[in-house]
């Protein structure tokens, strides 16, 4: 875990606002944050703050698969209302008497017989009205007199005062949550991610190379660091982060169909024109490196890339194509390369999706007892 400090003058609400030392305290993780939901959120509500896209959103979906019996309810806070929480109806109490209850809107799933995992996105920007309704669902699990399925978890995601898009949330409501720091993910990680979530090659190894685009500039030395979100930065456009990247996957991927300068268009558009235009040289390279299908039927006398970039791109391009029959073929093609891209791709498909079969490879386990060093 990181602890960051750094003096910043933000816009908040069209003034200008000179902070002294923000201190963000013990940041998190983004794994340890859906942890710390899943292990104590039915009891406490917590809320993460952190940067625009490095994938607070996405713990839903990591908590969706890790808890498969609950319920799933997304609720976007800047489009919330007061009128979007519950409606009145009547009931008979007796004597003819009649009273006014509220039914809770059926987004938030209190209808369901299962436990419900409750995200409350970008909450720091909702109405204050808005917020201090959600507060005592936040603090009791309750939306008027109607409660939760027992067991659901309620949390949230904001982001840091610092990123000055409007986020606050005041004491009254800090004092019922847990806020936590989730800091933005590093290359290493982020790759490690992309190598279980069919991210484009090409992409991961720009990341692999150009691993600074993944700094934050709550680190002082990433001032000058043109690729990333800085809101010092007057102007800023499209940047790089972890969810702008799996954008631009999907971009790379469809190159030959959308021709090269729409790509770099719609990429300038996406992850900013420092990105876009580093990232162009890589589709170059790709062009030139030998056929996936060359390699496995000739292993022992395809092409070799000389470049720096082609052997990277090739690596982790081997990493996605690789299966459980041609795993032994690409293992003697990687050993005509250096120490360094038979490590790269060994310590990596450890980390993906493609770990079980590798281990039971004998070729794979060979490598393995002869080079744990590296493990």
């Amino acid at each position: 875990m990181r602890s960051k400090s750094v003096l910043l003058t933000v816009v908040y609400k069209r003034k200008r606002v000179r902070m002294s030392v923000i201190n963000f305290g013990q940041s998190v993780t983004l794994q340890e944050f859906a942890h710390g939901i899943g292990t104590v959120g039915n009891d406490v509500t917590i809320i993460g703050q952190g940067e625009p896209g490095i994938g607070k959103s996405s713990m839903l979906k990591t908590l969706a698969q890790r808890y498969p019996d609950y319920e799933i309810a997304y609720i976007d806070c800047t489009l919330l209302d007061l009128g979007d929480f519950a409606l009145p109806y009547t009931v008979e109490v007796g004597d003819g008497n009649r009273v006014t209850r509220f039914a809770p809107n059926a987004r938030f799933k209190f209808h369901s017989d299962k436990p419900v995992i409750i995200m409350l996105d970008e909450i720091g920007k909702a109405m204050k009205a808005v917020k201090n309704v959600l507060l005592t669902l936040m603090l009791e699990g309750r939306i008027g007199d109607s409660y939760a399925p027992k067991g659901s978890i309620v949390f949230g995601t904001t982001n840091l005062l610092s990123d000055g898009v409007g986020d606050m949330l005041e004491a009254h409501a800090r004092n019922r949550i847990a806020l936590v720091t989730v800091r933005k993910p590093d290359a290493d990680e982020w790759i490690e991610w992309a190598l279980k979530n069919d991210i484009a090659p090409e992409v991961v190894a720009w990341v692999k190379q150009f691993p600074h685009a993944l700094s934050s500039y709550t680190d002082g030395s990433q001032k000058d660091n043109p690729y990333i979100f800085n809101p010092t930065r007057a102007g800023m456009g499209a940047v790089v982060t972890p969810r702008s990247l799996e954008k631009a996957s999907h971009i790379a991927k469809k190159r030959s169909e959308l021709g090269d300068a729409l790509t770099i268009s719609l990429l300038t558009g996406t992850i900013g024109e420092s990105a876009s235009r580093d990232m162009q040289a890589f589709f170059t390279v790709v062009d030139k490196l030998p056929t996936w299908e060359s390699v496995i039927s000739n292993p022992s006398s395809a092409k070799l890339p000389d470049d720096t970039v082609a052997k990277c791109i090739l690596v982790f391009s081997a990493i996605a194509r690789v299966e459980k029959d041609n795993l032994s073929k690409w293992l003697t093609y990687s050993k005509r390369m250096d120490m360094e891209w038979q490590a790269l791709f060994a310590t990596s498909v450890m980390k993906s999706n493609k770990q079980s079969f590798c281990v039971m490879n004998s070729d794979f386990k060979d490598w393995a007892l002869k080079n744990q060093w590296l493990f």
